[in-house]
């Protein structure tokens, strides 16, 4: 039952009445996918085909809204939409013929205990439900095979998709991957149909290129012929085949044995036709009845020169009948032509939106600004703009909000990069001399003053929202952005206004609505409501922050560069999202990361951790929304900290350092175990914190007694414990709040800190002291010193089993429960940040799933190595020398001079000592390394790249980096030094990197 809302223009008593369907009502279809390499040939791979997205109109202007963004906000509308189609029983069109039968056959090599299901969107293969799957037989050692009778009237005028299923003896499940395959009624010509199809592995390179970034932009446009798949009666086989690497003029034709394949001739080869929109070559054959066995090969044939260029590598492909069924079709989908799928490589350039720098920002960068950084890409030959998470993450009106991962709704963009001049119509421009002189006050300052800038948007747009919001809110477009974003828009907007009314994005601190009611919510919303005008305010900002960011992509899509966004790995505890679906989350945990040499105590983010078994519930309609809401603007996504779906590092409430966590899920370890290495189990003394006299005076050395009188009770028999008033780390942040902020109270927090972590064990919850988990870095501990020689032994080597051996399996399960079932909702190109502490299934989870990797030449994946070199890097993989989270290239080479030297000499192969500045020429040979990766992508911050001309960069190295992990109150509010105009005119330097990209090839 839909809900009715409606949207009043404010001012008036006249209401524009409109049907919104309820939350709950806009759901996305669930695939649970395991994809697995079957034991074929890669002349068996296969690849889905990508549905082209229209590409909107560009809005010129805000004023220009009604009249410029309707076909852009109908593209949009289509584009957003990634639900499957499920037939129905009213959907389906005649056909001429009025029974046949579909035989598929599979080739696939299982073994024992495997079986084959196939499903499709049509009800006689189940509708995509996975467990209505039509299984397969056992045909031979190379198919397996079934048989289905179809009525004429069975099938759709638009035809039907489907593909395999192959479930594991351990229940695991397995998808052939891509939605191309298909029947239409075209291919109804003969009484029976025969499909050979191929299974279509995810990790297959090809994969890559026809997601949309490389279809849409990338890849040149190739021949296409109308009515290509218009099959002719006397057709007796049918074989479609893709190749996404092919040039301009270059198409894929047919060479074989007989006078029907023209007897190899590459000069009169059969060329095969692509339809527009279609991935699939394909071409018509009439074999001969008494034809056994045909070999053949796909070959590349340039049809401006009329030249052949090349047969694909590999054996001979053979064309013979699996089915002498008569009045046959065969259909064969021969899966990719087998020709080199690694050669394309691009570059890219990273940098915050908030750090661009324009003549005509508001002192910090705006989506506006993203056309000019487009130009200055388009000028240097890159193909990729990079940016970090754009969502609002307003919880304090401080600067403590500038912190991009933390965001109050994982849907809203934030009114920080919001251009005002773009927002403002015609007739209110002169509303902005009022605030010029703070704009240019601003717009000078060397880094964002976030607090100022946001203060005097809100207040800008608030004054402008009662002089535009009638006409705006009356207008198509809004209506369509209304209808299809209201799911998260209205609860968020609503979050908003109760965040400010009671002054705190904490809801559990606010006298009524502290429990999301979506009855309550909507009647907030109303248009008759006394607050709708203050909640809807929100739905205006973010309707032109939308139309800016999506005009800044179209603008890039026509400049052949794509976008690549980000997806934070958590949402902000106090956010819109936990309010409206609290039982996703788990709140009384908190995300992080567990040490490393950039932050020793670890790393807490403070973002609850997902509640993953409630999320499988729904089969992950949460994040398949927020895949679908990306598509409105990007093109590529990173996945922040993609290891948190093989398992997260899960730290208590009560906790304020990363060191107290522990990944979730993990196998405990048992306390049998501990028995059966004969260790002496005091459950007091491994999970308690461990505090005597000479722990005491390690610490805090000549404060020990303060310590002692102050915060510590004594035991007996030399040991302490912590007072019930400090005896957790978020009670002691508490308790020296109102200390004085001097050497001494930072002492005594830390060492109050080291004293609670200095555990060996934390105890798995509800395991009646049976169940536990060791603490990271235990051997640093100081109640770890304290053990005898055999302790210490045995628990090392059951700290290496706990953490590196033990969970593999199990955590990619875990992976593999998530991630296939996300990738198949988008057709984005999609990386995983995978850094840190790397469990050993997660490259060959990315390498099954085709998902790009991370690869950072100072942060080797393999622990034996002190750097990673460009040129070990995997094809599906970006590489960089730097990310927001670390210093630049010149800030890193004077941190370690140690490090430095080894670098100068093994990895840039020069002799003698390592200047102590990272000359220019440094700078630029360690770009050049990642320039010739053969890494599918290289993306450079642009700071890096500024790096290597010493008449552009910072004087500075240190004012270059964005963020400091180890630090979780950092203020992020870096900005370019230098503005993109200046950029743009730096011909020399921008002639250079030009040079330099096109003579790595990329």
């Amino acid at each position: 039952m839909a809900k009715k809302l409606t949207i009043k223009p404010l001012g008036t008593n006249k209401s524009t009445e409109k049907t919104i369907p309820k939350s709950s009502e806009r759901k996305i279809q669930s695939d649970a996918t395991l994809p697995v390499e079957s034991a074929t040939g890669k002349n068996q791979k296969e690849n889905k085909v990508v549905k082209k997205k229209t590409t909107p109109k560009e809005s010129k202007s805000a004023k220009k809204t009604t009249d410029t963004t309707k076909k852009e906000t109908a593209s949009v509308k289509k584009k957003a939409t990634t639900t499957k189609k499920v037939m129905t029983a009213d959907s389906v069109k005649p056909t001429s013929i009025t029974t046949f039968t579909i035989a598929f056959y599979l080739k696939f090599s299982t073994h024992f205990g495997q079986n084959l299901f196939i499903t499709g969107n049509h009800p006689k293969l189940g509708n995509q439900n996975i467990e209505q799957a039509v299984p397969l037989q056992y045909f031979n050692a190379n198919y397996w095979k079934v048989t289905i009778p179809f009525e004429g009237n069975e099938i759709p005028k638009e035809g039907f998709t489907y593909h395999y299923i192959l479930k594991n003896e351990d229940g695991t499940i397995g998808y052939d991957w891509g939605n191309d395959k298909k029947i239409v009624p075209a291919f109804l010509k003969k009484t029976n149909l025969i499909i050979e199809d191929a299974w279509n592995f995810a990790g297959y390179y090809e994969n890559a290129f026809y997601t949309e970034p490389f279809q849409q932009i990338l890849l040149p446009k190739n021949e296409v012929v109308n009515n290509a798949t218009k099959l002719n009666a006397t057709t007796t086989h049918f074989i479609r085949v893709k190749a996404p690497l092919l040039q301009a003029d270059e198409v894929i034709c047919l060479c074989g044995e007989s006078a029907l394949l023209n007897h190899w001739s590459t000069e009169k080869p059969l060329l095969l036709k692509r339809e527009k929109e279609d991935a699939v070559y394909s071409v018509q054959l009439k074999m001969p009845a008494n034809q056994t066995a045909l070999p053949y090969k796909f070959g590349v044939y340039n049809t401006k020169l009329k030249q052949f260029i090349r047969f694909e590598n590999g054996n001979n492909r053979i064309l013979k009948p699996l089915d002498t069924t008569a009045n046959a079709l065969t259909i064969i989908n021969a899966g990719f032509a087998v020709l080199p799928n690694n050669n394309w490589r691009g570059t890219g350039v990273a940098i915050p939106v908030f750090s661009l720098r324009s003549e005509q920002s508001f002192g910090v960068g705006e989506f506006t600004d993203l056309k000019l950084l487009v130009n200055w890409a388009k000028r240097t030959g890159l193909k990729l703009v990079q940016i970090l998470p754009v969502n609002d993450t307003t919880a304090t009106h401080t600067w403590t909000d500038s912190y991009p991962y933390a965001a109050i709704s994982a849907f809203a963009l934030h009114p920080l990069y919001l251009n005002l001049k773009n927002a403002t119509l015609t007739e209110n421009v002169h509303l902005l001399d009022n605030i010029e002189a703070q704009r240019l006050q601003l717009n000078a300052l060397e880094t964002v003053d976030y607090e100022t800038v946001m203060q005097l948007k809100q207040s800008y747009l608030q004054q402008l929202y009662p002089l535009q919001q009638a006409t705006l809110f009356q207008s198509a477009e809004f209506q369509s952005f209304f209808q299809n974003n209201q799911h998260w828009l209205i609860p968020y907007a609503v979050f908003c206004y109760l965040r400010d009314v009671y002054e705190t994005a904490n809801f559990s601190e606010w006298a009524e609505n502290s429990i999301y009611k979506e009855a309550t919510i909507i009647a907030m919303a109303s248009p008759d409501a006394p607050q709708y005008h203050a909640i809807a305010y929100h739905y205006f900002v973010q309707f032109y922050l939308h139309l800016q960011l999506q005009e800044a992509t179209v603008y890039a899509h026509q400049n052949g560069i794509i976008l690549k966004g980000d997806i934070a790995i958590g949402v902000y505890r106090n956010g819109a999202d936990a309010w409206q679906a609290p039982h996703l989350f788990h709140l009384n945990m908190q995300a992080g990361a567990p040490p490393d040499d950039f932050a020793i105590k670890g790393q807490n983010w403070g973002f609850p951790t997902y509640n993953w078994q409630q999320m499988m519930q729904d089969g992950f309609a949460w994040w398949k929304m927020r895949f679908e809401q990306m598509r409105y603007y990007f093109d590529a996504f990173r996945i922040d900290h993609i290891l948190g779906f093989f398992r997260i590092w899960s730290i208590p409430l009560d906790a304020v350092e990363g060191i107290m966590g522990r990944f979730v899920p993990a196998l405990p370890v048992h306390i049998n175990e501990l028995y059966s290495r004969n260790i002496w189990f005091d459950y007091h003394r491994f999970t308690k914190p461990y505090i005597n006299d000479d722990v005491l005076n390690e610490i805090f050395g000549n404060d020990a007694d303060f310590v002692r009188n102050t915060f510590l009770q004594y035991n007996g028999f030399g040991t302490y414990t912590l007072k019930e008033e400090c005896n957790t780390q978020h009670k002691v942040d508490q308790y020296l709040a109102h200390w004085n902020n001097d050497v001494f109270t930072q002492k005594m927090k830390q060492g109050l800190f080291d004293l609670i972590s200095n555990v060996i064990f934390f105890e798995e919850d509800g395991s009646h002291a049976q169940q536990f988990h060791f603490r990271f870095a235990m051997e640093k501990t100081i109640s770890f010193r304290h053990l005898d020689a055999h302790t210490q032994q045995q628990l090392r080597e059951l700290y290496v089993d706990y953490y590196f051996r033990r969970q593999d399996d199990f955590w990619m399960k875990e992976a593999l429960q998530k991630l296939p079932a996300l990738k198949r909702v988008t057709n984005m190109l999609i990386c995983g940040e995978d850094l840190g502490l790397v469990p050993a299934c997660v490259p060959e989870v990315m390498r099954q799933l085709g998902l790009l990797s991370l690869e950072i030449q100072r942060m080797p994946k393999n622990l034996q190595q002190t750097f990673f070199h460009p040129n070990d890097a995997p094809y599906l993989s970006v590489v960089t020398p730097s990310t927001h989270d670390m210093s630049t290239i010149r800030g890193w080479w004077e941190e370690d001079k140690q490090k430095t030297q080894q670098f100068y000499n093994n990895e840039l192969g020069q002799w003698g000592t390592a200047p102590f500045y990272c000359e220019a020429w440094i700078n630029k040979a360690i770009v050049v390394q990642h320039l010739y990766s053969p890494a599918m992508w290289s993306i450079f911050q642009l700071q890096d790249l500024l790096g290597m001309d010493e008449n552009i960069r910072r004087n500075n190295p240190n004012d270059e980096r964005i963020n400091i992990p180890s630090n979780p109150k950092h203020y992020w509010r870096y900005r370019m030094h230098l503005s993109l105009e200046q950029l743009l005119e730096a011909n020399t330097f921008n002639e250079a990197i030009q040079q330099m990209v096109q003579e790595s090839g990329r």
